[in-house]
C-alpha cells in the first residue's frame, strides 16, 4: 500500500493548536480526487488571499466524505478496487462560485457536469465498509474556503466571484484516479492507496 504525507493539507505538524486533535479515538477516511494544473494552482492561491491564517487542503473533489469505517482498511479497498475498476475515467466541468450560506459560510466551486457521474459513484461506494449516515446530502463541489461566520462569507465570496470570472484557464478536468485517505489529525491526512479509475489498484 503506497503511504506519503498528502497534499490534501499545505500545513500539518506545526498548524495551529485549534487545529489538532489530541486523541484520535477512531480514525476517519475519505475518498477524493486531487485538482492539479491551473484550477490547482487558482484554488491555492484564491485560498491564501481569502484565509490565510490557515492551513489549507489542497484543492480536490470530495467522493466520499470524511467517515469512520465499518470494517478493515482491507476491505474499504477491496470495495474501491471492485467499484472504481468498473468506473472509466470521465471529464468534469467547473462551474460559478456559489456558497452554502445560510446551512455553513462554506464558498465553493460548483460541478457541472458530470455531476451525475460523482453521484452515482458516491452512491455505489456508500456501502458496506464505506457505508455512512451523512450529515448533509451529497453535492460534488470544488470547496475554496470556510469562512468563520457569514458576514465574512459574504465578503469573501464576492472576491471569490470575482477572482473566477477574470480566471482564463480551463475550467475542466480529467477525472481518471481517486485517493484514499486517512485523518492523521485535524486538517492533516496521508494518502493511504491511490484508486484508478478503470483498473485495478496501482499498489497495495
Amino acid at each position: 500500500m503506497h503511504r506519503g504525507r498528502s497534499p490534501w493539507r499545505d500545513k500539518c505538524s506545526r498548524g495551529p493548536e485549534y487545529n489538532r486533535i489530541p486523541t484520535m479515538q477512531t480514525p476517519r477516511y475519505a475518498l477524493v480526487a486531487y485538482v492539479r494544473g491551473s484550477v490547482g494552482e487558482f484554488v491555492a492561491h484564491l485560498r491564501r488571499e481569502l484565509h490565510p491564517e490557515l492551513p489549507h487542503l489542497a484543492a480536490h473533489l470530495t467522493i466520499l466524505p470524511p467517515r469512520p469505517l465499518q470494517g478493515t482498511e482491507a476491505s474499504a479497498l477491496r470495495l474501491l478496487e471492485r467499484v472504481c475498476g468498473r468506473e472509466e475515467p470521465f471529464e468534469v466541468s467547473f462551474g460559478g462560485m456559489e456558497n452554502f450560506m445560510p446551512a455553513t459560510p462554506t464558498i465553493y466551486i460548483c460541478v457541472n457536469d458530470p455531476a451525475s457521474r460523482m453521484c452515482a459513484l458516491h452512491q455505489q461506494l456508500n456501502v458496506e465498509a464505506l457505508e455512512f449516515c451523512e450529515e448533509w446530502p451529497y453535492i460534488p463541489h470544488l470547496t475554496i474556503a470556510m469562512m468563520n461566520d457569514d458576514a465574512e462569507a459574504r465578503k469573501a465570496f464576492e472576491i471569490a466571484r470575482e477572482r473566477w470570472d477574470q480566471y482564463s484557464g480551463s475550467r475542466r478536468i480529467l477525472l481518471e484516479k481517486l485517493t484514499f485517505v486517512r485523518e492523521d489529525a485535524q486538517n492533516c491526512w496521508i494518502d493511504l492507496a491511490p484508486v484508478p479509475l478503470g483498473r485495478t489498484l496501482v499498489s497495495r
